[in-house]
């Protein structure tokens, strides 16, 4: 039941889109759900750049990684990654919603955008 799902982000906030766009990937609503299979959804979504950021999240909030060296912490500013790749904040939002094993991986590439 390969199904694709077309989303308009603009004026949306980002984390209950993020919730939406999780349950359409994994599949959930379907009667046909395993929990351990891909479901093959696509979700296509539109105008990233114009979604709702609520509170003071641009300015406090960060994401953070670790090169494996000492010494090797990068934290980086959500206003920064959204002003340079606004896909990347929904995709980040999308990732910490599914489940943390290796389906999230091959689910996470059904998630495409478009400008």
């Amino acid at each position: 039941m390969n199904k694709i799902h077309t989303i308009d982000a603009s004026g949306k906030p980002l984390g209950r889109l993020a919730s939406q766009i999780a349950l359409l990937l994994r599949g959930k609503q379907e009667a046909s759900f395993l929990p351990y299979k891909e479901s093959g959804n696509v979700v296509i979504v539109k105008n990233a750049d114009k979604i709702l950021i609520t509170g003071k999240k641009k300015d406090q909030k960060t994401y953070f990684s670790h090169s494996g060296y000492p010494g090797g912490e990068k934290h980086t500013s959500l206003k920064k990654v959204f002003e340079t790749r606004p896909e990347d904040v929904l995709q980040r939002a999308v990732i910490g919603m599914l489940p943390g094993n290796k389906l999230s991986q091959k689910i996470i590439k059904n998630l495409k955008f478009e400008k």
